[in-house]
C-alpha cells in the first residue's frame, strides 16, 4: 500500500450463491475506480457449530435476529471451490483481490491462491493463534477493532510482530449493522498511530459517504465498505451495502479530499516565486539625506518585496545612510553605514 487510499469493496455475503455475480461485481469496482475487492473465506463450519441452543440464537437487536450463527454463516459463506477461479480472474483484469479467513485452513486455501492480504474480521481480533498464523505468510495485515479492548488491539498487533511482520494497518470499526455516524469516533484512528505505529484506515457500515470522506481527510491509507451489485441479490448484507452508483460517489469524494490533503510540501515553485514578489520587505518610506539614521517612519515593511526582509529591520535600526536616498528605494545594506 502506498501513499494511495486504498478503497476496498468488501462482497462478503452479497454474491448470491452465483459465482457470475462474484465476477461480474470484481469488474465492476474495477471500472468504478476500487482499488480491491474483499472476499470472506470460511464455511459454516470452520466459523462455528451446527447448533440451535441458546448460545449459538441471534438476538441481540441485529438485523439478522432470529435465525442461528450456523444458518446465517450457510446463506452467506463464498464456496470455497469458487476460490481460484476468482483469484485468476481478478489477475486476468489487473484487480486486486484478497481475503478474510476465519481460521487456519481457509489461510492454507488462500496461500495457495496467491493471496496478497490478510484481513482480520473485528470478531476475530481476540483468535490470536490465527493473526499470528496469517501474519507469518509475510503480506500485509489489515485488521478490525469493531468490538476489540485496548488489550485485545494491542495483543493482535503485537501477534503480528511476533511472527515477524511489521506490515499492520489497524482499521476503526464500528460492529453495528448499519451504523450511526454519530459512533464513528474517528478521533480513534488517529490514537492507533499514535499508540501502536501502525498504519490507519477505516472499515465503514454508515450508510453514506460521509464518514469514509472525513476519514481521508484524517490520514486514513485503507477505506472499506461494503459493496452489492444489485441489492436485489439479497443476502444477509444487501441492506447495508453500497451499490455501484452511492460507491462510485464514495470514491469521488475521498478522491476529492485526497487531492487538497495532499503531501507535505515547501517546495518553492515558480509560482510561489511569482507570486512572492508581493510579499512585505524594507523600504524608504520618506526622502532622507545623507547621514540620517533610519527609523520607524522613513524606513517601512510594505509591499513588494524588492528590500531587506522585515525581520532585518532591529539590525538597521539606528543606523546612518550613506547618501540621500528617495522615497521608495527598496533598502539594502550598502545604502547603510
Amino acid at each position: 500500500m502506498d501513499d494511495r487510499i486504498m478503497i476496498v469493496a468488501e462482497i462478503s455475503a452479497n454474491h448470491g450463491k452465483n459465482i457470475d455475480i462474484v465476477k461480474q461485481s470484481i469488474l465492476k469496482a474495477k471500472e468504478i475506480g476500487c482499488d480491491a475487492v474483499k472476499i470472506q473465506t470460511y464455511t459454516p463450519d470452520t466459523i462455528t457449530l451446527d447448533c440451535d441452543n441458546e448460545y449459538f440464537q441471534l438476538d441481540t437487536g441485529t438485523i439478522w435476529d432470529g435465525t442461528t450463527l450456523y444458518k446465517l454463516y450457510q446463506d452467506g459463506y463464498l464456496p470455497w471451490e469458487w476460490h481460484k477461479e476468482l483469484y485468476d480472474y481478478a489477475r486476468s483484469i489487473d484487480m486486486t483481490l484478497f481475503s478474510t479467513p476465519f481460521d487456519n485452513t481457509a489461510v492454507d486455501l488462500l496461500e495457495e491462491c496467491g493471496n496478497p492480504i490478510y484481513k482480520i474480521a473485528s470478531f476475530e481480533i481476540t483468535d490470536i493463534p490465527l493473526i499470528e498464523y496469517a501474519a507469518s505468510k509475510g503480506k500485509p495485515m489489515v485488521i478490525s477493532t469493531g468490538i476489540a479492548t485496548e488489550e485485545e488491539i494491542a495483543d493482535a498487533v503485537k501477534a503480528c510482530h511476533d511472527a515477524g511482520n511489521d506490515d499492520v494497518c489497524l482499521l476503526k470499526c464500528t460492529s453495528e449493522y448499519p451504523a450511526k455516524i454519530e459512533d464513528a469516533n474517528l478521533l480513534t484512528m488517529l490514537d492507533f498511530k499514535e499508540r501502536y505505529g501502525v498504519k490507519i484506515g477505516l472499515s465503514d457500515h454508515t450508510m453514506g459517504y460521509e464518514v469514509p470522506v472525513v476519514a481521508a481527510s484524517m490520514g486514513a491509507t485503507l477505506i472499506e465498505k461494503h459493496f452489492i451489485l444489485d441489492r436485489e441479490i439479497g443476502g444477509p448484507d444487501a441492506s447495508f451495502s453500497m451499490d455501484p452508483d452511492q460507491f462510485s460517489e464514495m470514491i469521488e469524494k475521498v478522491r476529492m479530499v485526497e487531492k487538497i490533503r495532499g503531501r507535505v510540501d515547501y517546495e518553492i515553485t515558480e509560482k510561489k516565486k511569482n507570486n512572492r514578489k508581493y510579499a512585505r520587505s524594507l523600504f524608504v518610506a520618506e526622502d532622507v539625506k545623507a547621514g540620517d539614521t533610519v527609523d520607524a517612519v522613513n524606513v517601512r515593511s510594505v509591499r513588494p518585496s524588492d528590500g531587506l526582509a522585515p525581520k532585518e529591520f532591529k539590525s538597521v535600526l539606528g543606523k546612518r545612510f550613506k547618501q540621500d536616498v528617495a522615497k521608495g528605494t527598496p533598502l539594502s545594506k550598502d545604502i547603510l553605514d
